[in-house]
């Protein structure tokens, strides 16, 4: 291909498909687990997709079928629904989001449905974000770990670019004032203009959330700066405990002086309602100018108004909302208990998280040396050998290497149960391979989770979610 008859942008690395994060997508694809046409086949763990609850969504549209414009029940909407194009969307559509939002935060904020900017997905409402608060060459504060996909999603197109603000396993991650003058400072020396600090609560790839003094020190240090912050809260509705998760819209409406202008808000359904295909993403801003030029900017990737008119549907329904988030919460919360607890039964360790559709998994005593390149090269072996894809710290920008995410809601029961007997199985064939002990690991680590609880203690009729396969006693007389 001749490069010269394309655009920079066309033909530049921004999209970040050589990144060790998509190149385990790559080989799944190429060898994707099967549990009956290909039993010895890649199971996709580095997808963070939320497939848990899909038979209540399932349960309701089957007995809602006037919400759809493409059924018998609901075709006599369709000509209204298929020529409305107004970009500021359906009323009923924002306002059921705006509610949808505020019962995932236990009501104790209220979103305004006329603040409700849509995009295609998360990803079109950071690139939109991006587009209004910076210029080519100016910067975003991002504490590490952080979304690989991030530096795609604001720099491919704008140009920004994304500045580290590390932190560290002996803080467990935690998002320090210091850390982020720090990075301001580093930025400046850099000739680096900082536009914002971009912030991800819950964390993806960590699973926590920031705490309230926390996210005051943040809003503080925006206000001080006089920059911008994002705040990605699409992981929202997986927390397990819900009172425990703090909005950045609750903690605004607490510090002092805080200017309203430099907040801003990213929101989607594809983690909390599991419709990543649906490209339903919101930007909720407090500036007013944002707001009319990121609805501007939203021609470019509007969510389709068939959409829009089936999910204001559901979303309206109250009484399936509050059973829809409370029930997949218990299975979120039994899944990664399931996860963690079986691999505590080889000594792997993992960060204390409570939010997201992943774990942050600690490996780093398997590492021949604490280099990333021995994390590439343990990495590989996961890859082809245990043919699990799992995704290596380094791709999110980790400070350490050792770390890995893996994701647990994107499979059904009895292939996590594969997974797991994978992991375990390589572990009690290659102790040789434990080169550091635990304590050298894990020692400044305060909240890493170990348990020696064995499997069939987590996995009895109890425990489990009631809609769990594993309950069945014909699947647990086969075990």
């Amino acid at each position: 291909m001749d490069h010269n008859l394309l655009s920079k942008i066309a033909t530049n690395n921004g999209h970040g498909e050589n990144s060790p994060y998509f190149d385990g997508w790559k080989a799944f694809d190429a060898n994707p687990f099967h549990p009956q046409h290909n039993p010895d086949g890649v199971i996709q763990m580095g997808l963070a997709e939320n497939q848990l609850s899909f038979d209540l969504i399932q349960k309701w549209i089957e007995s809602n079928p006037s919400a759809s414009i493409c059924t018998p029940q609901g075709a006599f909407g369709f000509k209204e629904t298929a020529i409305f194009q107004d970009y500021h969307g359906l009323p009923e559509f924002r306002t059921a989001v705006a509610n949808f939002m505020n019962r995932v935060r236990g009501n104790r904020v209220k979103f305004d449905p006329d603040r409700i900017v849509m995009s295609g997905g998360a990803t079109g409402a950071h690139e939109t974000l991006a587009f209004c608060l910076a210029n080519p060459g100016e910067a975003f504060l991002v504490p590490t770990p952080y979304y690989p996909a991030f530096d795609r999603d604001l720099r491919w197109r704008t140009g920004v670019e994304l500045f580290p603000v590390v932190c560290e396993s002996a803080d467990n991650f935690k998002v320090t004032r210091e850390a982020l003058e720090t990075a301001y400072k580093k930025a400046k020396l850099a000739n680096v203009k900082v536009k914002g600090v971009l912030i991800t609560n819950p964390s993806n790839p960590l699973g926590t959330f920031l705490d309230r003094d926390t996210l005051k020190d943040i809003v503080n240090f925006v206000n001080d700066k006089s920059i911008h912050l994002v705040c990605d809260e699409i992981y929202a509705g997986t927390v397990t405990n819900g009172d425990e998760f703090v909005s950045i819209a609750e903690v605004i409406e607490e510090v002092p002086k805080c200017n309203l202008d430099l907040i801003h808000l990213v929101y989607s359904l594809s983690k909390d309602m599991g419709f990543p295909g649906f490209r339903v993403g919101v930007v909720y801003s407090y500036n007013d100018n944002v707001v009319n030029i990121a609805r501007k900017m939203s021609s470019f990737g509007l969510v389709s108004t068939q959409t829009q008119h089936l999910l204001a549907s559901m979303l309206s329904d109250d009484k399936f909302v509050e059973n829809f988030i409370s029930e997949s919460r218990i299975r979120l919360a039994h899944r990664h208990d399931m996860f963690t607890r079986g691999l505590a039964q080889v000594g792997i360790g993992s960060l204390e998280s409570k939010a997201g559709l992943f774990f942050w998994m600690d490996l780093r005593r398997f590492l021949k040396e604490p280099t990333f390149e021995s994390e590439m090269t343990f990495w590989r072996v996961i890859i082809n050998e245990i043919k699990l894809n799992v995704s290596p710290g380094q791709s999110f920008h980790c400070s350490e290497p050792g770390w890995f995410r893996v994701c647990f809601a994107n499979m059904d029961d009895e292939t996590t149960l594969v997974a797991l007997w994978r992991i375990k199985t390589f572990v009690r064939n290659n102790r040789n391979l434990e080169i550091k002990t635990r304590k050298q690991c894990w020692q400044n680590n305060q909240h890493l989770r170990l348990s020696s609880r064995r499997l069939d203690d987590i996995l009895t009729p109890h425990r489990m979610s009631p809609h769990s396969p594993l309950a069945s006693p014909m699947v647990r007389a086969q075990n």
